[in-house]
């Protein structure tokens, strides 16, 4: 290993050691290459770890090259971002209007994500293999609109598959083929691809999720094991996540974009099949997405403003500047790529574990590079003013219409805490979209539902906070019982009817289990007064302490003495978020640990509006 990149080393094997995955790769770009490539674990199994050359499914960052793909034909003269949809996808037509003044869905509408489609992960995962006549079938027959078309950012997988029937109308080549033609070749990603079938067994990563041991004493936490969990075919929800590639091809596409600042000669930063000015339109910001809160205190660090580009994300960085990003989370996987506009330096990291949130990692290894830690010194800073247009409004864009939850979303609601009361099957088929028992078999959500009837007694609905709804397709309520307050969550799916596509319940820890002693301790500590972490909780290696006590101490003297209220979510065993109450200020603390060790993996802390 190079001692420039030990820093990066460090932190990798930290984040491997939180036991998300059972393996992970990542590389560092910087000028136009990849400098260094790391791996730990297993691509699969029992096989070695991966390498720069591994391959995994990268599920959203697809919706880059499907973006890439769209301003290509925009290049061409072949479209307008502007077009209504509709003029190429004639299932569309019969929609009717959302409010009579709304405008039709537009490309661009289904390039930002303003089409007013409901959020739809994890439905829209699922629907990866679905045949394009079924997917045509499903568009005329209708989808469910949350907002009138323009008018506000919620992420969508949906519009990225319609924009790969846009792909196709206008081409008349099925939407993997003209992103081979037109992207893959002429950049010679030779090892990006959309079936796994395509690539040596010995070089694909497998995709794996946690699923509980085979036998389990009633009185023990969770405990689990990594479950295979199958490859989907590349079908007509391919555009929004369908490619599979790996660090070494993922690093010329980073490269690529980067390379597209600042403005110059067409040819700087080398060949590319897009437009460097088409490469720098899709980094910009087109519409707000919401507000990051790193620091989630007051003193700590600001909050920076998120928005969507085309097929990227753009946050403003308080500390970094620009930095453009985007993950992918699928069944099996997760992954992230990003680089800082100013220097170009850039990172990817691809892990094996169903939505392992390899954007953590990501965001560490990035901060790094561009600090001049993981690398031989700092990368240097183009100096051109503009880098962007003058920032987006703060303020969301409203809806056209009354914002209200679905009475779909409330009968869900209503249907769902029956079912956690009394478990039928029967009534799964109908309120159910088909992924919510791909994701989890209904065998393991009985046993959540057991633990949390064991660890909070006969619960009901009846608690006396009201629900709440982020969007008219969700809902979060609470069951209280004798001995606590759970946290359950639902979103429905864009297809008509919509059914529940996602629902969690909250799982408290067993009484003197490592996770509950640790936040006992935790919350012991807190409310003490003690400014120095305790040397009786002990934490994993790459945790912190200093910092950990710093953002801890700050949240315990805002918020006054506290105690626990309510589980917002964890799985009873390694994870738990806590809602707790103080004298001036409610407070969530999201805490991890290795039930084996008893070591703290994770803290973080937020102060509820």
């Amino acid at each position: 290993m190079s001692s420039d990149f030990e820093a990066a080393e460090a932190i990798a094997g930290a984040y491997h050691l939180g036991g998300g995955q059972p393996g992970l790769a990542y590389g560092i770009v910087a000028g136009g290459g990849l400098v260094h490539a790391g791996g730990l674990g297993e691509r699969y199994l029992g096989g070695p770890p991966p390498d720069a050359g591994t391959v995994f499914r990268i599920a959203s960052m697809t919706k880059s090259f499907t973006a890439s793909a769209v301003l290509a034909l925009r290049d061409d003269g072949q479209l307008a971002l502007d077009d209504p949809a509709e003029e190429y996808v004639p299932e569309l037509r019969g929609w009717p209007p959302v409010t009579p003044d709304a405008d039709r869905v537009s490309i661009r509408h289904l390039l930002t994500m303003t089409a007013g489609f409901p959020t739809d992960d994890p439905w829209g995962d699922r629907q990866q293999g679905l045949p394009l006549g079924e997917f045509g079938m499903l568009l005329a027959g209708g989808v469910s609109i949350a907002w009138a078309p323009g008018t506000r950012f919620e992420y969508s997988n949906l519009g990225y598959a319609i924009l790969g029937l846009v792909i196709t109308a206008i081409t008349g080549m099925a939407y993997p083929d003209y992103v081979r033609d037109r992207l893959l070749r002429p950049l010679a990603l030779t090892r990006t691809g959309f079936e796994a079938a395509e690539f040596p067994a010995a070089e694909l990563a497998l995709g794996y999720r946690r699923a509980p041991a085979a036998s389990v004493p009633d009185d023990a936490a969770i405990t689990a094991v990594w479950e295979e969990v199958p490859f989907d075919r590349c079908g007509a929800f391919a555009p929004m996540g369908g490619v599979f590639s790996c660090v070494n091809d993922l690093a010329l596409w980073v490269a690529g974009f980067a390379a597209a600042f600042p403005p110059g000669e067409e040819r700087a930063g080398g060949r590319h099949p897009l437009r460097r000015a088409s490469r720098r339109e899709m980094q910009l910001p087109r519409v707000l997405t919401g507000w990051d809160k790193p620091g989630h205190l007051p003193g700590g660090p600001p909050a920076w403003p998120g928005s969507y580009g085309f097929g990227l994300f753009v946050d403003e960085d308080p500390s970094l500047g620009r930095v453009v990003s985007h993950s992918g989370g699928y069944p099996g996987f997760g992954s992230n790529m990003r680089w800082h506009a100013a220097t170009g330096a850039g990172v990817i990291v691809l892990c094996n574990g169903t939505y392992a949130q390899a954007s953590s990692l990501a965001g560490r290894l990035l901060e790094a590079v561009v600090r001049g830690e993981a690398g031989r010194g700092r990368p240097r800073a183009w100096r051109t003013p503009a880098l962007a247009p003058a920032p987006p409004s703060t303020r969301p864009a409203q809806a056209a219409r009354a914002p209200g939850v679905w009475p779909e979303t409330l009968a869900a609601r209503d249907a769902v805490t029956r079912l956690l009361q009394s478990w039928d099957d029967a009534t799964t088929a109908s309120l159910f979209a088909e992924n919510v028992a791909q994701d989890i078999p209904y065998a393991e959500r009985r046993r959540k539902i057991a633990l949390v009837r064991e660890r909070i007694g006969d619960f009901t609905a009846g608690h006396e906070r009201p629900p709440e709804s982020d969007t008219p397709a969700h809902c979060r309520w609470w069951l209280a019982g004798e001995r606590g307050v759970v946290q359950v969550q639902i979103q429905l799916s864009p297809a008509l009817p919509p059914r529940v596509q996602s629902l969690t319940l909250a799982v408290p820890p067993a009484p003197g289990s490592p996770l509950s002693d640790v936040l006992d301790s935790v919350v012991g500590w807190m409310n003490g007064g003690s400014r120095e972490w305790p040397r009786s909780i002990a934490v994993a290696d790459g945790v912190d302490t200093g910092v950990l006590a710093r953002r801890l101490r700050m949240a315990a003297v805002w918020a006054g003495a506290s105690k626990p209220a309510a589980w917002r979510a964890g799985d009873g065993a390694a994870t738990a978020s806590l809602e707790l109450a103080g004298e001036h200020a409610t407070l969530v603390l999201t805490l991890a640990v290795n039930p084996g060790t008893h070591h703290l993996r994770h803290a973080d802390i937020m102060i509820l509006p």
